[in-house]
């Protein structure tokens, strides 16, 4: 479903209609891009995306919707640099409601009768992805209606995702909570039927939205469980290290095959069993960025921590900065942001989104 060709991604960049995009993105069968894998696997910037939409012709103004979902990527990653492992907890208010930190046993089976949630999870588990508008309907259930704290349950949807990108998961799953904006996103029945193109009446999400507050937990919904998150490894094996040359560092949130690419140096792509303990994804996950890494000319694996690789060879270390690689040490080169210059701790989207729509001219 979701190529790791080069050329392929490049053809799904050049296909992207902003103006369609705008008027169907809600429905699950919109003209969604399905870039988010590989923005997310560092393989493609948001800057990029966005400069190649301008060069087809659009104007800013023709894709700011667009552009503001893709600013919305931007700006959680802002979130995630400035305040780090805080993004694990409530930010601005804590969760109302909370019964259990646990995840509902049918909504992961998936059995809740809500049938287009059932069926947008297993999705998620045949294919690594869930369009954006279901993974806000599956998190308003486990969060408002099972009344389960958000962080568990937004673990375990990014342990199935092919664009597995924490900051997006964990403040999006935050928003719809609460605990990271002014008010909590429930979606009733209707809503569903309306962009899933379902027609499902007379069940527990069948109430107008002020039936929300006191909406008594379902049956289906009660049992909960801690889920098994676990990432399975390969074996480590040596590496081929020329000596003379620096090393340049890949790993799960950096698969770019054109950095530094007319330049003679060591490629490894490392793999820290710390990282994927505190942040597990599933061996599909895994295995879409061993095969993304395959486009790398040259390029090695290593399982294992930085410090045991820094003991290892003392080559010049290269990495790309990033909130999960603090501890690297050598030389940091930037990320590329749609906006080089915006960065830093914004209290809302609009507050970043308001200084962000002055600059789109820059793009062009």
């Amino acid at each position: 479903m979701f190529t790791t060709r080069p050329d392929e991604i490049g053809k799904l960049i050049e296909a992207i209609d902003p103006i369609r995009y705008a008027k169907t993105r809600n429905y699950l069968d919109g003209a969604v891009t399905r870039l988010s894998p590989y923005i997310s696997r560092g393989v493609i910037s948001t800057r990029q995306v966005a400069k190649a939409v301008l060069s087809k012709g659009y104007t800013p103004h023709e894709a700011e919707s667009f552009f503001q979902e893709l600013a919305w990527r931007d700006y959680f990653q802002q979130v995630w640099i400035a305040l780090g492992d805080k993004i694990d907890t409530d930010i601005r208010q804590a969760q109302s409601n909370v019964r259990s930190h646990e995840v509902p046993v049918n909504l992961i089976t998936p059995t809740t009768g809500i049938n287009a949630v059932d069926e947008g999870i297993q999705q998620l588990y045949k294919t690594g992805y869930m369009h954006n508008h279901m993974r806000m309907y599956v998190a308003s259930m486990a969060c408002h209606v099972a009344q389960c704290h958000w962080l568990l349950p937004a673990r375990w949807m990014y342990y199935q995702l092919l664009d597995a990108d924490w900051a997006s998961n964990a403040l999006s799953w935050q928003w719809v909570a609460g605990s990271f904006s002014n008010k909590k996103y429930v979606a009733n029945q209707e809503n569903i039927n309306r962009y899933c193109h379902t027609q499902q009446y007379d069940t527990f999400l069948d109430v107008p939205y002020e039936a929300f507050d006191q909406l008594p937990i379902p049956q289906i919904l009660k049992e909960t469980t801690l889920p098994s998150l676990k990432t399975s490894l390969p074996e480590a094996r040596p590496l081929v290290i020329d000596a003379s040359r620096p090393v340049y560092l890949y790993n799960f949130y950096n698969l770019d095959v054109h950095w530094d690419e007319h330049l003679a140096v060591n490629r490894v792509l490392l793999l820290e069993p710390s990282f994927f303990e505190h942040y597990p994804v599933c061996n599909r996950t895994l295995q879409f960025v061993h095969d993304l890494a395959a486009n790398i000319p040259g390029i090695q694996l290593y399982v294992g921590e930085f410090q045991e690789l820094q003991h290892t060879y003392k080559n010049e270390f290269h990495f790309k900065e990033h909130p999960t690689n603090r501890h690297y040490q050598g030389i940091e080169h930037p990320r590329e942001w749609m906006f080089p210059h915006l960065t830093g701790y914004f209290p809302s989207f609009f507050a970043y989104w308001k200084k962000s729509r002055r600059l789109l001219h820059e793009l062009s």
